[in-house]
């Protein structure tokens, strides 16, 4: 990949560098090719994989019936238009400790879930496909990807996360039950299948490892975890650490950039794989310092040595990464 000069001076490298660089990492559609379709659904995930994602990522949470879903969080008020149609469905939870008004999944069976249609949840990125696409299940992703794995001649992976799964255990329709019987139904709830499990909790994946092969993630979003001991403890149950990236990457309150930390070496020296979560483009996401190419912040990533990258953009990914993956 011939570096340009953004790139260089960002990583303070030659471009005689790139001949040495890591190889690119996988490139993880998060929640589909989500800067240009609604996100979770059937239609962002095809794309993503046609754009030349390796993985595609289904937030997972459950519907009353104890169907595993695609959405982001279990309240789907800004992401489907199930406002207009349910407006008496209306609730407040308390959710891990917070308290949200809105419209939930374990109020809705399946059926109801699908006469829903979703609909972009940031103001800024187009609303051209509002309205058109369904809530697909888990069954019907991993479906998706097996189908565009065989017909681009390779996998397609998938990187499922459970979302809340404490919360949704105590009101006793678990998630990690489901998920397991879903991919076993596939033939992939094996070590060797193209699959993560990640989660925000440690709890349920220190049990997912007692139950499967698949290959575990933890996130983190802090650095409470992130301690020599911290990780050492992360190694003991799961395969892989997905940090946010500015725990890679600090970044000030005016953009630009402090010295990258030494996270990625750190994790690789007990194991882990590490996947960076999010690059997205726009000037809300995109630190300043990168001056609107987020093919520089791919790159640095890269330079980092970080194993996979979630990217509201996969083919920018891939364009940053080319001939590198």
């Amino acid at each position: 990949m011939v570096a340009r000069a953004p790139i260089v001076f960002l990583l303070a490298v030659a471009s005689a560098a790139a001949s040495t660089a890591p190889p690119g990492p996988i490139v993880i559609a998060h929640r589909g090719a989500s800067g240009h379709r609604p996100e979770h659904t059937l239609e962002a995930y095809r794309l993503g994989v046609e754009m030349g994602a390796d993985f595609i990522e289904p937030d997972l949470v459950s519907t009353r019936d104890g169907v595993l879903i695609a959405r982001h969080e279990n309240e789907i008020g800004g992401t489907t238009d199930v406002a207009a149609r349910f407006p008496d469905r209306r609730q407040t939870r308390t959710i891990d400790g917070q308290s949200i008004t809105g419209w939930f999944t374990e109020d809705f069976t399946l059926a109801e879930i699908k006469t829903l249609r979703a609909r972009e949840r940031l103001p800024f990125r187009s609303h051209d496909y509002d309205g058109q696409f369904q809530i697909p299940t888990f069954d019907e992703v991993i479906a998706l990807a097996q189908q565009l794995g065989t017909a681009r001649g390779r996998p397609v992976g998938i990187y499922p996360e459970t979302k809340h799964p404490t919360y949704f255990r105590g009101i006793k329709l678990p998630l990690e039950e489901p998920l397991l019987a879903a991919l076993e139904r596939k033939g992939w709830n094996t070590r060797e299948a193209p699959v993560f499990i990640q989660s925000f909790e440690q709890a349920n994946l220190r049990e997912l490892r007692k139950k499967t092969k698949v290959r575990l993630v933890q996130l983190v979003a802090t650095p409470a975890l992130l301690t020599d001991a911290g990780l050492k403890d992360i190694a003991g149950y799961a395969d892989g650490l997905g940090p946010e990236k500015r725990l890679l990457i600090p970044v000030n309150p005016d953009g630009s950039l402090r010295p990258p930390t030494d996270l990625v070496a750190r994790a690789h020296a007990l194991g882990l794989v590490v996947h960076v979560w999010t690059v997205r483009v726009e000037k809300d996401f995109l630190p300043a310092a990168y001056k609107g190419d987020a093919g520089a912040e791919f790159e640095q990533l890269r330079q980092l040595g970080v194993d996979g990258v979630f990217t509201d953009f996969p083919d920018l990914a891939v364009k940053a990464y080319g001939a590198a993956r």
